[in-house]
Parts: C-alpha cells; structure tokens; sequence
C-alpha cells in the first residue's frame, strides 16, 4: 500500500461532500478545520463510523465531526489495520485528524463491497502493533526566525521566554500530514498558549517554520502561506526527494521541541542541505 500524498486536502470528506468550491480550499490550506470542523477540548462519545463515497474511486471512513484524539487515533488504527491486512485493488489511503481517505481501482473493487470489508474490519479489536517513534526537532526561536513571538507572548501575558518554555514542553503527536509535503499537523499545544489564526494571512513564509493556530502547533518544512503565528524556524527537513526517507516525519509519530541558538541553526541548516536528518530520532 501507497504512503499518504502529503499535498492531500486536509479535510478529505470536504471532496465527498462537495464542498470543493476554490474558496474553501484556499481557505484550508492557509487554516485548515477553522471555519468548519470544531475543536473540542472534551472528548465526546465515539461515533459510530461512516463510510462516504468521494467520486468512484475512493471512499472516506469518517470517525467524528470533531478534531479530538479519539477519532485521530481510530484513524490510525484503520490505517495499520489496512498495512497489515492489504485489499487488494487499494491502491492508497490517506489519513487525516478525523477520516481516512481510501483510494481504490474500481475495476477491481466496487464501493459496497469495500464499505462492507472495512465495517467488518472496525468490528475486530485493535490488535496491531503501534509505532513508537519519537523525534527530538532543534528550533531557534524569535528574533528573525520566530516574528510573532514576542507579539503572542504579550497577548498572553506572558513573557518570550516563558511562551518558548510551555512551547517546547509538551510531547506531540502527529495528526496528520497536508497542505504541502511535509507539513505536520502537532497535536498536544499547551492550552494557556492557544491563539487564534491571524486575520490576515501572510502569502509568504519561510521553510521550516514552527507555529501554532487555535490550539494546533505546526512544522511547517517548505516556504509557503500561512494564517498561523510564527514562533521560531528549525533547520529540520521533513521532506527532502534527495533523501531517503524522502519524508521523516510521519503520521503517528511524536514531537519534542528543543531550543538552539543562532550559531547552531546555521551549522544545522548546512548539515541538513546536505541531506542528513539532523533531527534526532529515539523510540
């Protein structure tokens, strides 16, 4: 089976719904999820899945209308579920914070006999392996690598320092990859440092830019648009078609933040144009 397309639509379900009207993509792309799905900080009771037909060749398996770590984590165990057990004619899956977008030949499989298999396939107890792969990523914050820094720590009250401090603390998950190859999408934001997106999106920032937008955090690897607000810049590349991996951060895996200095982005960042990880990975 087929990595996920990391310029796949944050919102898969939007395409089966059609709701693909330019705006709304735009829309998504610089801030995905604020203007349809909610952010709830209480998780809800699992919702019964729903399998939706996104043209004829795919299908997308919704666990929820809000983006919270229950649903995310279903996604996941479809996901391996599906690694584990292949079709055959699934040719990609795609997974996103609350459905998974199955790609499918429909020349080999028709869409009942698909929803069928995978309802049958979420009756089954999670059995499979869950992956463990942790990475530490060095972020040089503020000043010219993080503008919005000293502008968020004053909204809250806070100092620079003390917003890097709850920033770096937490241990994120990986909801999912999209908008452009590389983009990780960072649960687990500490909530005193939670900010609304900016209203006027920048069109342009620098690859490997580190922010937060509502109560997401993002590593961003390629320049791009972006409504969230910039912290800081890690010389880290999350997708690289020189490499291999091309793509080091996955869907699942775990996030710490580390700090470094001006010096040390610069030694970092040649390493890294040469191709090395530079972020440490630890399980």
């Amino acid at each position: 089976m087929l990595r996920s397309d990391p310029l796949a639509s944050s919102t898969p379900l939007d395409e089966c719904l059609g709701e693909s009207s330019l705006a709304n993509k735009a829309l998504d792309a610089i801030s995905p999820s604020r203007h349809r799905l909610s952010m709830n900080s209480q998780p809800s009771k699992p919702s019964k899945p729903r399998v939706l037909a996104c043209g004829d060749t795919a299908l997308a398996v919704e666990f929820g209308t809000n983006m919270e770590a229950d649903s995310n984590r279903r996604v996941f165990a479809l996901d391996r579920a599906l690694k584990n057990m292949p079709v055959e004619g699934i040719t990609e899956t795609v997974p996103t914070y609350r459905s998974l977008l199955i790609h499918y030949d429909p020349l080999r499989l028709g869409f009942s006999e698909l929803s069928d298999r995978l309802l049958a396939l979420l009756d089954r107890p999670d059995t499979t392996e869950r992956p463990s792969r942790h990475w530490r990523v060095p972020v040089a914050y503020g000043g010219a690598f993080g503008l919005d820094l000293d502008a968020v720590a004053k909204a809250h009250g806070m100092s620079p320092d003390e917003l890097i401090r709850r920033h770096s603390a937490p241990r994120y998950e990986v909801a999912m990859i999209g908008f452009t190859p590389g983009f990780s999408y960072l649960r687990g934001l500490d909530s005193a440092i939670a900010t609304p997106r900016r209203p006027q999106p920048r069109m342009s920032t620098p690859a490997g830019t580190i922010s937060i937008g509502g109560v997401q955090a993002a590593l961003q690897c390629l320049a791009g648009p972006s409504g969230w607000h910039l912290l800081g810049r890690t010389p880290v590349r999350t997708f690289d078609p020189r490499r291999d991996p091309v793509f080091l951060i996955e869907p699942g895996d775990t996030v710490t933040f580390t700090q470094i200095g001006p010096v040390e982005f610069e030694r970092l960042e040649r390493l890294a144009e040469r191709g090395e990880a530079v972020a440490e990975l630890t399980t």
